[in-house]
């Protein structure tokens, strides 16, 4: 997918992601697709930059030739980012300071209006003044709201390396810093949506007395929209940026019940099960919790075996997944003791085969009970 769009067959290629995600799990009942813009839907866009003679280029490679493809214009991305790159362009070429060994350019966009640019580069930027002089004028020159300059090991920051997205939610507005070079969803429109799916989940299904644990809770995205919808949460994430930026989101968002701590999902079973103790838990009493949901996005590979069997443990089991083949390996074993409820797709990635979905389960045995 070289940025292209192809409106006229996104409604097809929606119905065979449908097909797809049904054959795998076999059961999805109450199942609801959420679909993507056709067009101007990824706030994520790299390109690397191909220089020939007074010429510069935003270039991709083909996957099955290998050969480079020059990028003039990227439907597939939000239109300020759209917009942005021919302008960028005009200014890199004309200036030999910004222009010089440049390898690649990032950016990072937000439904809120803010733009994060990273120029990427294979010479030593750090002590050069002409190059300063030079990105903090491009920087007032076009609408870049942050820009950071990379050099092997340099990083310059003008003047930060981090943006604030503003998602809305029933009619809710929360608040997310996305670090440059780390996860974030690429497509906003349908994060909204999934956000949205999982609260409905927690107000058709799930007791507000009872306490939620998550795993993999990344910059707290899920945890802070579904705060509101339990008595206290505990979230759990192995990245030490993303905690620190869930953290920071955690204030920004004034979630009074949550707490994250930096734990492996393996570790917490450990905590959970009391055949380890952890100092990072020394605050933290699990035996004050009344756990009955759990909430788990794990990476692609899915759920490790001691997670897969720890999540059976709870009532309720609320998992997003990024590929459909791990997950249905997984409810394989969950559903030995779960139910599935009710199922969603959502279109994060259009024109790719790539399928996020989620799927709510309750303990068979409180089937029609309140959890």
């Amino acid at each position: 997918m070289l940025c292209q769009v192809f409106p006229e067959n996104y409604a097809a290629q929606l119905a065979d992601k449908v097909a797809r995600l049904q054959s795998l799990i076999a059961e999805t009942p109450n199942l609801q697709v959420f679909e993507s813009p056709d067009s101007h839907y990824r706030a994520r866009a790299e390109f690397r930059i191909w220089h020939e003679g007074d010429e510069s280029d935003y270039i991709m490679f083909n996957s099955e030739t290998h050969e480079k493809v020059k990028i003039k214009a990227c439907p597939m991305a939000i239109e300020a980012i759209d917009d942005l790159m021919p302008k960028l362009m005009a200014e890199i070429v004309k200036n030999p300071d910004l222009r010089f060994k440049l390898f690649q350019v990032d950016f990072l966009a937000t439904l809120s209006g803010e733009m994060l640019v990273t120029l990427i580069y294979r010479r030593q930027i750090a002590e050069d003044a002409a190059w300063l002089a030079a990105a903090n004028q491009l920087k007032q020159t076009l609408p870049i709201t942050h820009l950071i300059g990379r050099a092997r090991k340099q990083k310059i920051l003008l003047d930060q390396d981090y943006v604030i997205e503003k998602l809305e939610v029933d009619d809710k507005t929360f608040i997310y810093q996305q670090i440059e070079n780390s996860f974030t969803q690429p497509n906003a429109q349908v994060a909204q949506k999934m956000l949205g799916w999982a609260r409905q989940m927690c107000d058709k299904h799930i007791e507000p007395t009872a306490d939620l644990i998550e795993l993999y809770c990344g910059n707290g995205n899920f945890s802070i929209a579904l705060a509101d919808k339990f008595r206290r949460v505990l979230a759990t994430e192995i990245s030490k940026t993303s905690v620190h930026s869930a953290q920071f989101n955690i204030a920004e968002n004034g979630v009074q019940n949550l707490k994250i701590i930096k734990l492996a999902a393996e570790e917490i079973s450990q905590a959970l099960q009391g055949t380890r103790e952890f100092t990072r838990l020394k605050e933290v009493d699990l035996n004050a919790y009344d756990f009955k949901t759990i909430f788990v996005d794990p990476p692609r590979s899915g759920l490790d075996d001691l997670t897969r069997k720890m999540v059976t443990e709870f009532d309720n089991i609320l998992y997003i997944s990024c590929h459909p083949e791990t997950l249905a390996f997984d409810l394989e074993s969950i559903k030995q003791t779960h139910e599935v409820i009710e199922t969603a797709l959502f279109d994060q990635f259009p024109y790719t085969h790539h399928i996020e979905s989620g799927v709510f389960l309750q303990r068979k045995s409180n089937l029609g009970e309140t959890a």
